[in-house]
């Protein structure tokens, strides 16, 4: 592995030394991901994803076997993101990092991998930046732009005119606001007001009443999957802005995940995203199918795909260069094409991102099952990362 004492030596240069386990055969991947506190089941996601991947594809990429190392970041925490990624870098000896649930945590660990030179799968992690933070990020999961942007455009299609935006106020979230701006006014529409709620918001009544208050035809809402998408769906509902004729347009805010607890009051919703489980595929079918096998009330929604991808991506890298050549891993998934459970995907060779569908999505009631799902009403394809290469 003619790389490797290279490395060493310059990763020594930096005061980072390699650990003699980075110098076995083993390909080791250290994914750091929250497995403790409020946003423990993401990181439970991407270990029943990386799973599953595994059951269908083989543990064994390139003929070299793959020993995981999970550590848990807690939630959004950089300085334990980075903490932990000196760990895995210096004792641990990794050869690839992955996971990454949150902006801030990718963002803080992006000095280490560039002097180390590891390279880095995201997951989740959705703030357009990210991928100019290191050359060895790449991303598999989506960007708040990715999604904004068409949003925008099919919100100025349907007749909105005037809309307030309202998103959670972290990196994500100004993100979603600049590129669901960008574009709405690029239609001829006009934002009314721009709301930006703290993090910790759990009372989303006086926002929504600033909506109301607004004379807007639309309201557009980003805020992270879970307690807040559910507080916000309630508060919408309960101050009737759809009476008000304001119409609600989002984008993982209808996570499957939280569906069934939402109830009637997310029925017609409608969210732009790059993933529902309901997306009629055989790829989507057979990922489906093994998660339940080896989960059983496991539930498929846009975190679980992107581990699912993420290790694609992963396999794909070990293939080409093992743990040895880390410019040669980064090589092998530029320009790459691949279907996933999401529909097609391919790796944009500028952004180290994904281009793929947005698929416009209503919440309906599931005749079969009588259960609630993200139906897809209209794809749009070959969406890239809006917030890198502009509108």
């Amino acid at each position: 592995m003619p790389r490797r004492p290279l490395r060493t030596a310059a990763l020594a240069a930096v005061g980072i030394v390699v650990g003699w386990s980075a110098l076995a055969e083993t390909v080791r991947i250290g994914v750091i991901a929250p497995f403790s506190g409020p946003f423990a089941r993401y990181g439970e996601q991407f270990q029943q994803a990386v799973e599953t991947y595994v059951a269908l594809n083989g543990d064994d990429p390139g003929g070299h076997q793959v020993e995981w190392l999970w550590r848990d970041s807690g939630g959004p925490d950089p300085g334990r993101a980075k903490a932990l990624a000196r760990e895995l870098i210096v004792s641990d000896g990794v050869d690839y990092l992955a996971g990454f649930t949150f902006t801030p945590n990718a963002m803080a660990v992006a000095p280490l991998i560039t002097q180390a030179e590891i390279p880095t799968v995201i997951f989740n992690a959705a703030t357009s930046t990210i991928t100019e933070a290191s050359p060895f990020f790449v991303r598999a999961s989506h960007t708040l732009a990715q999604l904004a942007a068409p949003a925008a455009r099919h919100a100025h299609g349907e007749g909105a005119r005037k809309v307030v935006t309202a998103v959670t106020d972290y990196a994500p979230g100004h993100n979603a606001e600049e590129a669901f701006t960008a574009a709405f006014e690029a239609e001829g529409g006009e934002v009314l007001d721009r709301i930006r709620m703290p993090l910790k918001t759990t009372d989303f009544a006086p926002f929504v009443q600033r909506i109301k208050d607004s004379g807007a035809d639309a309201v557009f809402v980003f805020l992270p999957v879970g307690p807040p998408t559910f507080a916000f769906v309630k508060a919408y509902n309960d101050n009737a802005l759809a009476d008000a004729g304001i119409t609600f347009y989002g984008t993982g805010e209808t996570d499957e995940t939280t569906l069934e607890a939402l109830g009637d009051a997310a029925l017609g919703l409608t969210t732009l995203y790059h993933y529902s489980a309901a997306h009629d595929s055989p790829e989507n079918a057979a990922f489906q199918a093994k998660l339940a096998e080896l989960h059983p009330g496991a539930i498929a929604n846009f975190m679980s795909v992107g581990a699912y991808d993420g290790a694609h991506l992963l396999w794909t890298m070990i293939e080409a260069a093992g743990g040895s050549d880390p410019e040669a891993a980064i090589e092998a998934v530029e320009g790459l094409e691949w279907t996933s459970p999401r529909g097609p995907l391919k790796l944009d060779p500028e952004t180290r991102h994904v281009t793929q569908n947005v698929y416009v999505r209503r919440v309906e009631r599931d005749a079969e099952t009588g259960r609630l799902v993200n139906r897809e009403v209209e794809t749009l394809p070959d969406q890239p990362d809006w917030g890198l290469v502009g509108d």
